[in-house]
């Protein structure tokens, strides 16, 4: 579902920041609230009703920054492999082979319990352990989206900005990343949604996030409709923002003029 405000006689730069203000306050508004919102609700969520608020925050906190790492690690590894060296784009290929082959949630658990094993002294806590393992998952998808970015690029841009006497670095960051990034912009907005429900899986190592909550609250009460339905309903929630803003900035992007 999108909602946005786009009056006739605004621009699309007005129309897209106009959605995309008005979806990160509405954000920032229900986080604020979501205890008092949750305090009206019946057993046994109304007692409950910071813990709720609580998990949802961490969803979200843990959303953003896995977000932010899986974005560098799928720029760096679309540049892996679209280098000229065999050793980067080897590595490349090897990173998305085993992470793209493998569960997310054999990922997570695999952070957490045997990298310790493997890298002595590295016992990272839960929460940073759920970003590692969310952060390498999403670099994964998100190079491929980049890669074609970069490969979509024509060639004779390249050619052009060259016999203007541009350095190789001047045409890469002035020429080729900020069309491959426009082209990717679609995709990426769309691993980044995932990413805010595909963290419910660091339940299993402990984060107290909202699957979490509501985990344990159900196993409590043994009331698993009201629990879930209410974590259920948290998750629409912040994915329908989420969307909302992740939509305009991609309709800010849209050079070609395609949404309307």
């Amino acid at each position: 579902m999108s909602i946005a405000f786009r009056p006739a006689h605004w621009s699309r730069l007005q129309r897209s920041n106009a959605t995309l203000v008005a979806a990160l306050l509405s954000l920032v508004l229900v986080m604020a609230t979501l205890g008092w919102l949750f305090s009206w609700l019946p057993e046994p969520i109304g007692s409950s009703a910071e813990i709720f608020a609580e998990g949802a925050r961490t969803t979200l906190w843990l959303t953003l920054v896995s977000g932010a790492v899986g974005l560098a690690l799928g720029t760096a590894t679309a540049l892996a492999r679209t280098s000229r060296w065999a050793l980067l784009r080897w590595g490349a290929r090897f990173y998305l082979w085993v992470i793209r082959g493998t569960p997310l949630l054999v990922q997570i658990l695999f952070v957490y319990f045997a990298l310790p094993m493997l890298v002595p002294g590295l016992r990272l806590p839960e929460f940073e352990a759920a970003v590692l393992a969310l952060g390498l998952n999403a670099g994964a998808y998100n190079s491929e989206a980049i890669r074609a970015g970069l490969l979509a690029v024509p060639q004779g841009q390249t050619e052009a900005a060259r016999a203007l006497g541009l350095s190789r670095r001047h045409v890469f960051l002035d020429v080729v990343m900020p069309q491959a990034f426009k082209m990717a912009l679609p995709p990426l907005v769309s691993n980044f949604v995932a990413l805010l429900k595909d963290s419910s899986l660091a339940y299993a190592i402990g984060v107290v996030e909202l699957t979490n909550v509501g985990n344990r609250l159900q196993s409590q009460t043994f009331q698993p409709i009201a629990t879930l339905s209410t974590v259920a309903l948290t998750y629409l929630v912040l994915t329908t923002l989420v969307t909302q803003a992740t939509q305009a900035i991609e309709y800010r992007f849209d050079i070609e003029g395609r949404s309307q």
